[in-house]
């Protein structure tokens, strides 16, 4: 692993990292890589229709700002209080449940009359690191279908219907389909020296991305080293009782040969009560099956990058982004020697 952190000159000159997905793990992931690289993008889904996000996306027509926002502050380099105030939520009246960070990245839509430059205005006040994309600029619905035929429509609605019909989703698909992506997006991940894809769920944070017109294309294409960045936990409602290589399986069902070279996993066990807590959820540590990693052609990494800490069984934004940068690293020092260097397992 890297001994210390880049210095001022190092971090400037850092490799071009695209991350693509949504959620919390995308801004987790985030908030550690911006510490080896200010040249950093993240490309977000816009299929969110749930919440205070939601919302907005109903009453003023405005693509969903959440996920988005969760990225945004990651990278944020401002004092505490503004970053309280972005995620501070309404307790009362019709505003509960609302971030103040979404109303003003819906105020900035307003006055710009694009979200796209609304983002952009965002991220200059918040002086971030890197850039925050969305993926598309056009109103999308996420929608599932499940193995037994059956469907539903819009994102939120997702992890109800799938409990209530109690088989595995077979795919998605946007609606409408194959939309536009932002050209800036496509750009990013042509001049791309390492792509990520995850953490986040399965089915509506990372493939949503991957159903927008060019975007499956222009990560195949790239010759950047391609990491799939594995869950801790499979997730209640959408990928319960899927293996690693499950996981690994639908993204290149829903993409293409080429979109993975590197998956990366945690192997690091899971502390026994959050075990117990997410029993009760119907979900489960994720079982790494490395032999359908060999039969799928794709190199496996297993290293600790869960946090140690917390309520939660989520990753370490340090640990994660340290064990990203030494595999690229890696790869990098390989590719400049004219030879294939290959990763091992710890």
């Amino acid at each position: 692993m890297p001994d210390a952190l880049p210095n001022r000159q190092q971090w400037e000159n850092g490799p071009k990292v695209v991350a693509i997905g949504g959620g919390t793990g995308l801004s987790a992931m985030l908030r550690g890589l911006k510490q080896y690289t200010k040249n950093l993008t993240a490309i977000v889904t816009v299929a969110d229709d749930g919440g205070g996000s939601g919302m907005l996306r109903r009453e003023i027509g405005m693509p969903p700002p959440g996920d988005i926002r969760h990225c945004m502050e990651s990278l944020a380099n401002v004092e505490p209080i503004m970053q309280q105030l972005l995620a501070y939520r309404f307790k009362e009246g019709s505003l509960s449940g609302q971030s103040f960070g979404n109303l003003l990245l819906a105020a900035l839509n307003g006055i710009t009359g694009s979200f796209e430059e609304a983002v952009e205005q965002m991220s200059q006040v918040l002086a971030i690191t890197g850039r925050v994309l969305p993926v598309t600029s056009a109103d999308v619905q996420l929608e599932a279908v499940f193995e037994n035929g059956s469907r539903v429509v819009g994102e939120s609605r997702i992890f109800s219907f799938k409990k209530m019909q109690d088989c595995r989703i077979a795919r998605v698909s946007l609606i409408p389909e194959r939309p536009a992506a932002l050209p800036s997006a496509l750009q990013a991940i042509g001049d791309a020296d390492l792509i990520l894809l995850g953490p986040g769920s399965l089915y509506t944070s990372i493939i949503p991305n991957l159903l927008v017109d060019g975007v499956v294309e222009a990560v195949c294409r790239s010759q950047a080293l391609k990491i799939y960045v594995c869950n801790i936990m499979t997730q209640d409602g959408e990928t319960e009782g899927y293996t690693a290589a499950d996981h690994v399986e639908a993204l290149l069902n829903h993409g293409a040969p080429g979109l993975v070279d590197v998956c990366l996993a945690n192997s690091e066990a899971v502390r026994p009560g959050l075990v117990e807590r997410y029993r009760q959820e119907d979900a489960a540590p994720l079982l790494v099956d490395r032999e359908r990693f060999a039969l799928l052609g794709l190199e496996l990494v297993e290293r600790p990058i869960a946090a140690q800490t917390g309520n939660f069984a989520r990753h370490s934004s340090s640990r994660l982004a340290e064990a990203i940068m030494d595999i690229y690293h890696q790869r990098a020092v390989g590719m400049f020697r004219g030879e294939r260097r290959d990763i091992v397992e710890e």
